[in-house]
């Protein structure tokens, strides 16, 4: 599914314009990434949480060349599904 059907399914669900989906779901996602940004998390209930973790440092190849080379440390966005998402 992508973000067009996304708002086409929630429109239809919840009675609303598709207009207003968008902005509302637009809203949701920005709020989402400046918390995320900030190092929080999201947590909603019977879906799953939303966190920011740090990836460690680590050592890789160039497949190409087979080189070895240094991977950065990076900030990685992790989703846990609630316990009970597919009853």
């Amino acid at each position: 599914m992508n973000k067009a059907e996304l708002i086409d399914a929630i429109a239809a669900k919840a009675g609303m314009t598709k207009v207003d989906t968008k902005k509302a779901l637009d809203a949701t996602i920005a709020v989402a990434k400046a918390e995320l940004k900030k190092g929080g998390k999201i947590a909603l209930v019977g879906f799953g949480t939303l966190a920011t973790a740090t990836r460690p440092a680590r050592k890789g190849h160039n497949p190409r060349t087979g080189k070895a080379i240094k991977i950065a440390a990076k900030k990685v966005v992790k989703f846990k599904a609630a316990a009970n998402i597919l009853k």
